[in-house]
């Protein structure tokens, strides 16, 4: 529900839109009153925030821990796969 409350926020268009179309922060009120920070420093914090969620989430997988391509698990499952079936049938 939205109430009569304005917000200060700032869209930041993505210069690659691989990643992300925009980026959307929402400024504390105490951060545009008088005496508050300048444009130059809000742009420089919107963007170590940004690439600080970058290099935090981009390319992370399960657990924070890379792990093989999708034909590799493939490759690997039809050869376990092929084991057992050996192993029975010589058995």
């Amino acid at each position: 529900m939205v109430k009569g409350v304005a917000k200060r926020i700032i869209v930041v268009e993505s210069p690659d839109p691989q990643l992300f179309e925009q980026a959307i922060f929402i400024l504390r009120v105490s951060a545009t009153e008088e005496g508050g920070v300048t444009a130059q420093q809000v742009m420089e914090e919107a963007c170590k925030v940004a690439n600080g969620y970058v290099r935090k989430n981009v390319g992370k997988r399960w657990n924070g821990k890379r792990s093989l391509p999708p034909p590799v698990f493939a490759a690997l499952g039809a050869a376990v796969t092929a084991a057992v079936w050996l192993l029975v049938t010589l058995l």
